[in-house]
């Protein structure tokens, strides 16, 4: 449904175990409140994935909201999802910025959307097997052992972005910064708790901005130029020079076929994460929402798609939203809808995306390490959930090969012009690696849909 919610009782009050579903909505006022919450809790991560992928945090922003309301009509209303940027594309990103040595030029941020467009297709299709062959196909392809491993590998092999490029800058704010950000997601509950990211990321904003003032500027690595100087944490310089309100700084995709290897990984962890929203979303609801599986996949591809052809970032369906419903029991796609119009607008105020973009390095190395540490852990969770049984060699050898070669990251020449390194050859290792052992182990090449073999004979 797209329009004409039906309101929820007298739309102001739930009464207990009551829920507001997805075709459903409360008093408009009501649900402005609930959409300004959504992107609140988009907003931190949303904007600090372009950051780290050299892409523009207003572009991401706008088609953040392009991208959902493209959600909410491909599913047909029966899904509430908002797409954020997607983490899993960072290590991929900098990958291909190595590669062709362009750093934030732009021809290496056109290689990089061009890259992402293709995946983004790639995912979309991946959407059309779904709805048409059931989700089961995915879970024989990419096992939980498989997916939970894609997913470690792509969190964990960012460490040494930490420890590289965003730690040096400022070392002690990064800590500080990681400490707060602890606090934060620790020590409040609910609503707060799930904006910590963000909080950790403001307080050491301001706080970076008084370490100017009160010691001067820094003398350690600068991003910018790539070698050790002083110069300001925070400079307001290109904030001032910004536009209230325009459009972003838009950009056409470029490809090459090696750039797009480095990226098709995330795949794996976008499909991984859209399935488990949308059976999220179907037990919180009480409802049957399977049969739009597939139309998620789709959704999210689409939206992909679209927002790279423009320079934008990839999205993917956000758990910081889930987070939201589950507090407030509001399913209603209404508020994802005013969310996505109000993202739409932050979008077109470039003064913002500028002052985004002065983030200093420091506080992107606190707030980093938490969320690739996260994001790494969220792969063992699956394991976890799953029962992966590791004292099968067929599970523990390639998975294991294929972390360390992401984290390493371990780089091997394919030519003189094409390497494949860290979480791309990981990927590889770990998705070719276990079919073919299960081959050689005599058990065919699709892995069971949802336990190890061993256990399949435990539970029957």
């Amino acid at each position: 449904m797209v329009a004409g919610w039906t309101k929820h009782g007298d739309g102001r009050t739930l009464a207990p175990g009551e829920v507001v579903r997805p075709d459903e909505r409360l008093s408009w006022p009501r649900m402005l409140g609930f959409g300004a919450q959504h992107v609140v809790a988009m907003f931190g991560a949303t904007f600090v994935f372009p950051l780290l992928m050299g892409l523009d945090p207003n572009v991401a922003i706008m088609f953040s909201g392009v991208g959902t309301i493209m959600f909410l009509l491909i599913v047909k209303g029966k899904v509430p999802s908002y797409l954020g940027t997607s983490a899993s594309f960072v290590g991929g990103v900098l990958a291909i910025r190595a590669l062709v040595g362009g750093d934030d030029t732009p021809a290496a941020d056109a290689i990089v959307t061009g890259a992402i467009l293709v995946a983004g297709l790639v995912l979309a299709l991946v959407g059309v097997a779904v709805h048409f062959l059931g989700v089961q196909v995915i879970n024989r392809v990419f096992p939980p052992v498989v997916t939970g491993a894609v997913v470690m590998l792509i969190g964990f092999g960012l460490a040494p972005v930490v420890a590289d490029v965003y730690w040096p800058q400022d070392q002690w704010m990064a800590l500080i910064t990681m400490i707060v950000t602890f606090v934060a997601i620790v020590l409040f509950k609910g609503f707060i708790g799930r904006i910590g990211i963000l909080l950790g990321l403001i307080i050491g904003f301001v706080l970076s901005w008084a370490a100017d003032k009160v010691f001067g500027n820094i003398t350690a690595f600068n991003a910018v130029t790539g070698a050790v100087d002083t110069h300001p944490r925070v400079s307001f310089k290109d904030v001032a020079a910004a536009d209230w309100i325009g459009l972003p700084s838009m950009h056409f995709p470029d490809f090459k076929f090696s750039a797009v290897l480095l990226v098709l990984p995330a795949v794996i962890a976008l499909v991984a994460e859209n399935v488990g929203h949308v059976k999220a979303v179907g037990e919180m609801t009480r409802t049957d929402v399977d049969p739009y599986m597939g139309r998620a996949v789709i959704a999210d591809g689409a939206a992909t798609v679209v927002a790279s052809t423009f320079g934008g970032s990839p999205t993917t369906t956000y758990a910081e939203n889930i987070g939201v419903m589950a507090a407030t029991r509001v399913y209603s796609t209404a508020a994802y809808y005013i969310a996505a119009v109000i993202a739409i607008l932050f979008g077109l105020c470039p003064k913002f995306g500028a002052l985004v973009a002065a983030t200093p390095g420091g506080v992107l190395g606190g707030i980093t390490v938490i969320l690739y540490g996260m994001i790494g852990l969220l792969g063992a969770k699956i394991w976890i959930e799953n029962r992966v049984d590791f004292a099968d060699p067929v599970n523990l050898v390639p998975i294991g090969a294929g972390i360390i070669l992401a984290i390493g990251p371990v780089k091997h020449m394919i030519s003189s012009d094409f390497t494949l390194e860290g979480i791309a050859l990981g990927t590889i290792v770990v998705v070719v690696g276990y079919h073919l052992l299960r081959v050689i182990s005599g058990r065919g090449g699709a892995g069971p849909a949802e336990v190890s073999e061993p256990q399949r004979e435990v539970t029957g």
